[in-house]
């Protein structure tokens, strides 16, 4: 297999991430329209933008990823794309609050086989001292999945309504799954890790169990990107509802000015702190998990004054500050999770983090803006939203510097061995 080859497939794989994360947040610039119309308060709105996707998203990761770990990656991550995709479409159609919350689950279902199959087909076709360079690389589709999702999402929720703009972005990814199953390769499985690691093919599921509930390092980078996902999950379904609501802004704008924010601040981030990490690591391996905690705690500061700002233009910039720092530890907590796993218990691994992801980043943390924001409102009005977000999102940062920082404890302080053993590979 030719090493331009593995550039191609990740490429591939960053455009089913652009389309993930379109699909998965399109809703937040679309949910004041949806909320008119079906007469939703925000705690059934977090409903519909956390709990709604993530409840089977967390239910169907972990079959689907042990099925990944002994089945054809790549054959699951294109029917993914498809399903997903398909549902996304399909939420136009909801005639209310309860057949658009089926539709989102659809969406959850398809996306729970996403990320563990796309992880193990990352460590499979990029050498552990890559990695984080690689999972940078892929997390560019993130944001560039939602800057693009809220400006075409805006565009085309002012033209034409949010039914049609549902309809319209489904099918992209259909295309793209197709695509995928026809172009991308399976790789050998664990053909780029070294000694014990390469051995753990397909274990039995006790085996793997077992492995996974006795690795400190996997248990608490686990809980450390939960909380940086309910972080990056709360300000992406909220911020447009919030800019919306204080400031005098159309849909179209408010899509536009967040979107070219999530590409701006979103593209280099990832990739800077992928380098970065990779460059630190090579010193001390725990940079991989003290430039994270480091990252959350100035998210957090920069979010404050972004809620807090009474104009647009502040309210912005500060915006853009919080995103870029958000994405660059990306990278460093996903290698971090995929190097503390062998080869045959990724997806497992992998699924298993994103099911902790998924109940307390995606379906807590949204949920818990909304009710926040519901009791806060007597009081508060408008502004009830944006104290509820940045206080879920102290909270989040709180917790997360102390597991990213324990991470740190559990590992070596050396220069990682398998950066070491791989430079001849």
């Amino acid at each position: 297999m030719r090493s331009y080859y593995r550039y191609y497939v990740l490429i591939m794989v960053t455009l089913v991430s652009l389309i993930n994360i379109a699909d998965r947040l399109i809703m937040s610039i679309l949910m004041e329209d949806i909320k008119a119309d079906f007469s939703l308060s925000d705690t059934q709105v977090g409903l519909l933008v956390g709990l709604a996707f993530a409840l089977f998203y967390a239910l169907m990761s972990f079959p689907i990823a042990r099925w990944a770990d002994i089945g054809n990656r790549k054959n699951i991550l294109s029917l993914a794309v498809i399903l997903w995709s398909g549902m996304t479409a399909l939420c136009g159609a909801a005639v209310g609050f309860y057949s658009l919350f089926l539709a989102r689950l659809g969406v959850g279902v398809g996306e729970a086989g996403g990320s563990p199959p796309t992880y193990s087909l990352i460590a499979d076709y990029f050498k552990p001292s890559e990695r984080a360079r690689a999972m940078g690389v892929y997390m560019v589709g993130a944001a560039l999945g939602t800057g693009g999702g809220l400006i075409i999402g805006g565009i085309l929720g002012e033209m034409f309504g949010w039914r049609t703009t549902f309809l319209v972005l489904g099918i992209p990814g259909v295309l793209l799954g197709i695509l995928f199953f026809l172009t991308v390769k399976e790789p050998q499985r664990g053909r780029l890790d070294a000694g014990e690691e390469s051995d753990k093919q397909a274990q039995d599921i006790k085996n793997t169990l077992k492995s996974l509930a006795t690795n400190s390092v996997y248990i608490r980078i686990s809980m450390s990107f939960a909380m940086l996902t309910m972080i990056g999950y709360a300000m992406a379904f909220w911020l447009a509802p919030i800019m919306l609501r204080n400031f005098e802004i159309p849909m179209s704008k408010v899509g536009l000015y967040l979107g070219l924010t999530y590409i701006a601040a979103g593209v280099p981030g990832p990739l800077i702190g992928g380098y970065l990490t990779d460059y630190m690591a090579k010193y001390d391996a725990r940079w991989r998990a003290w430039i994270p905690a480091i990252a959350v705690i100035i998210v957090t500061l920069a979010l404050w004054f972004c809620v807090t700002a009474t104009t647009f233009e502040v309210f912005l910039a500060y915006f853009v500050v919080a995103y870029f720092v958000f994405m660059i530890p990306q990278g460093a907590t996903i290698s971090v999770l995929q190097s503390a796993l062998g080869a045959g218990e990724r997806a497992v691994g992998s699924s298993f983090a994103l099911m902790i992801n998924s109940i307390m980043g995606a379906a807590i943390g949204p949920l818990l803006v909304g009710i926040l924001s519901d009791s806060l409102a007597a009081e508060y009005g408008a502004k009830s939203l944006n104290y509820a977000l940045i206080t879920v999102c102290i909270g989040a940062s709180i917790i997360g510097c102390f597991y990213y920082l324990w991470t740190a404890q559990a590992m070596s302080s050396k220069v990682e061995e398998d950066a070491q053993a791989h430079e001849s590979l």
